[in-house]
């Protein structure tokens, strides 16, 4: 998995905790972002746009599209090649657009094939692809396997932060691969009320084996996480084996795994023999707030929500994947901007409204690709929207920022903007105060995206809504 924002920002808040102290920083640079098309982009060094270099072969300028997360331009690179020629790029673009069953169907058939043919970056591709498609679908054995394998096979060939990436599900997943699968029952939408906990996240009410709780909402999580006291509060059964791990906090930390076999969001939508890993209660409090963190709801859960609405007024509006009566057509998100899962990171293509401009939807290689963490606290713009707006910020002056991190870097050059206008489908709106980052911070996870949108920005919106049946997002203004 990908060490995304929101996990370097709870990372931080973490190490506060533990230390005593402030400890906030970007991510120690691993490897430079992906090259590009030649031209050079003012004050960004060496960083560049990809994909459109004339003296680079055709499966290279696709495989720049894919790690510059531009699938949609990739998508219509596609009909230049066969069907047979384009297979796998048409399964690694269905896993990223969520579409489980039709990625799987595609590559594992050209497992055997590109691991035999000396394809270091088809391969490595390929692998993660099948290994989140299995996680995704709470496949835990063929998961764990496929992880195991990516790691034995590729290790060697990755750098520091790739293996970081995918730490938690090497270790943890051996751990969870006797589990059952996770059941949904149907369930008609319904309206929740939530609340901001004491970091300005959401807090959903949930019930354990019919106990009341609050858990955080992590849209990009990719597993569920509880707390060791409510588990044993609940009578659940903790795995006796445990792993360490780094990469969730910045420090290391022992998980150990468990099933909770019904669990109920809102009194409403209920899961049965769910999977969850098993935190150390002080690894997720914040004494500062006094806040502990119960548990976690991550992908596998969301997923089961189907469509969410969050809303200003704390309120959430759910239309369950699972519904007892069929959906009615309209019920299915149409508009907005379409999102695509990458590893953990949730990719939203918008369009390039200038304020003042009338609002269009982003055309094939016209859209900018945006990171949007509904689970993390800090918003900012990176150095590739700077190159593009250098003229904006000609009469402010410079100040110097530090990203929550859980390793110390110095501090940034950075702008305030006052308004950016994004576009997202048809609708404009406007976001305040947002800090833009000058120069790339050398680390792959934070620079190949436009900006990261976290909830200071996602707060100031009247409602914005992740649908996962027809992988659409979309926002109303304030």
């Amino acid at each position: 998995m990908r060490r995304r924002p929101g996990l370097l920002v709870l990372a931080a808040l973490l190490l506060v905790a533990w230390t005593g102290g402030l400890t906030l920083a970007a991510q120690q640079p691993e490897t430079q972002p992906p090259a590009g098309d030649g031209q050079q982009q003012p004050g960004a060094g060496a960083q560049v746009h990809t994909g459109t270099s004339s003296g680079l072969d055709f499966d290279a300028r696709l495989q720049n599209l894919l790690a510059d997360h531009q699938f949609i331009r990739l998508e219509s690179e596609l009909g230049q090649l066969s069907a047979e020629e384009s297979q796998f790029y048409r399964g690694i673009l269905a896993n990223r657009n969520n579409d489980l069953k039709k990625s799987i169907e595609l590559l594992e058939p050209l497992l055997d094939e590109v691991s035999a043919n000396g394809n270091t970056a088809h391969e490595k591709e390929l692998r993660k692809a099948l290994a989140e498609d299995y996680l995704r679908q709470g496949d835990w054995a063929k998961a764990a396997k496929a992880y195991q394998a990516l790691e034995t096979r590729l290790q060697s060939k990755m750098s520091a932060e790739e293996q970081d990436e995918i730490e938690m599900p090497v270790k943890m997943l051996p751990l969870a691969k006797d589990n059952p699968p996770m059941t949904v029952d149907p369930c008609e939408p319904f309206v929740l009320q939530v609340e901001k906990d004491s970091l300005g996240l959401i807090d959903v009410p949930v019930f354990v084996d019919a106990r009341p709780h609050s858990w955080m909402l992590d849209p990009t999580a990719p597993f569920n996480l509880i707390a060791r006291s409510l588990a044993k509060e609940a009578g659940l059964k903790v795995s006796d084996d445990a792993v360490t791990i780094h990469t969730l906090t910045g420090r290391p930390i022992q998980v150990h795994t468990t099933v909770i076999p019904r669990f109920t969001v809102g009194g409403r939508l209920t899961l049965h023999d769910m999977t969850a890993f098993v935190f150390e209660d002080a690894d997720y409090f914040f004494p500062l707030t006094h806040y502990q963190v119960e548990g976690v709801l991550g992908y596998a859960a969301l997923s089961a929500l189907g469509s969410v609405t969050i809303t200003r007024d704390d309120t959430i509006q759910v239309r369950p994947a699972k519904q007892i009566a069929p959906a009615e057509k309209d019920e299915f998100l149409q508009d907005g901007a379409r999102f695509f899962l990458d590893g953990d990171q949730v990719i939203v293509a918008l369009g390039t409204t200038s304020a003042g401009a009338p609002s269009t939807e982003a055309r094939s290689g016209e859209e900018r690709m945006y990171a949007v963490d509904a689970g993390g606290q800090q918003t900012y713009l990176t150095s590739r929207y700077f190159d593009e707006h250098m003229g904006d910020f000609a009469s402010q002056k410079m100040e110097l920022f530090t990203l929550p991190g859980p390793l110390v870097t110095p501090p940034q050059p950075a702008y305030v903007a006052e308004t950016v206008p994004l576009t997202v489908g048809t609708t404009t709106v406007h976001v305040h105060y947002l800090r833009v980052l000058t120069q790339p911070l050398g680390a792959a996870a934070l620079d190949d995206v436009y900006g990261v949108l976290g909830v200071d920005a996602l707060d100031q919106l009247g409602s914005y809504t992740f649908d996962y049946r027809t992988m659409r997002f979309s926002v109303k203004p304030e």
